[in-house]
């Protein structure tokens, strides 16, 4: 996890140096495009858990990827956005997940219980829609945004990883992840520093993945901050 917070501070760096060289130019672009570029951290949560999941320790989410801004109207206050991006989102809970003869079994580990991590990695690549609204002018950068969004995600990497006393397992590849994810988000804030909020609108698991024949269908939220790039 260093690595990704270290490059997210390196985006955020560039970010910061970006928008003050934008403001070095004299030229007034009326046909100016915004935001194209966005940095962002979340932390994550879990809905719907099943009776007796809890999440532990921090569960964080870095995402970066591009957008192109595409304005439709003639003040270019009100725009279309689509890109392409990638993201990570990591669960820090005592949810078990056992392989046995090829598939896996799920079960909640019981209070008291020790174990020092029980943690699953997801890596998508993503496909951001946006509806934009923003009070921009074409020689300033500092402005109000209010973004709504809504998100494609395919799953490309998944890891769990649970270390305790008894056992450690390391898993890759579950078959029993969905492979897409979508949600609705929204991104609002002034200048550099916006509020990001993300809801998942289908389970991170399929029907297959259950708990005493229950099935886990627990989804994801995100809240967080997002960084822009001109």
């Amino acid at each position: 996890m260093r690595f990704y917070l270290s490059f997210f501070l390196f985006l955020l760096t560039f970010c910061a140096t970006a928008q003050d060289v934008a403001t070095d130019f004299d030229a007034v672009d009326s046909l100016y495009r915004e935001d194209q570029f966005y940095v962002g951290i979340t932390y994550n949560t879990l809905l719907k858990k099943p009776s007796g999941l809890r999440q532990n320790k921090f569960s964080t989410g870095l995402s970066f990827g591009f957008l192109r801004d595409m304005p439709i109207n003639k003040n270019r206050t009100f725009s279309i956005a689509a890109g392409l991006g990638y993201s990570l989102s990591i669960y820090n809970q005592n949810l078990e997940i056992q392989p046995v003869n090829g598939d896996n079994t799920y079960q909640i580990i019981a209070s008291g219980n020790y174990f020092s991590k029980d943690k699953i990695s997801l890596h998508y690549v993503d496909v951001p829609v946006e509806f934009r609204w923003r009070n921009s002018t074409p020689d300033s950068h500092k402005f109000w945004r209010i973004y709504l969004g809504l998100k494609l995600s395919y799953l490309l990497y998944d890891q769990y990883k649970l270390v305790s006393t008894d056992v450690t397992i390391k898993q890759s590849h579950n078959k029993d992840l969905n492979d897409f994810q979508y949600g609705v988000y929204l991104s609002t804030g002034w200048n550099t520093w916006n509020i990001y909020a993300y809801y998942g609108l289908n389970p991170l698991f399929k029907s297959s993945a259950k708990i005493d024949n229950q099935t886990i269908d627990m989804n994801a939220a995100n809240f967080g901050i997002m960084f822009y790039i001109l």
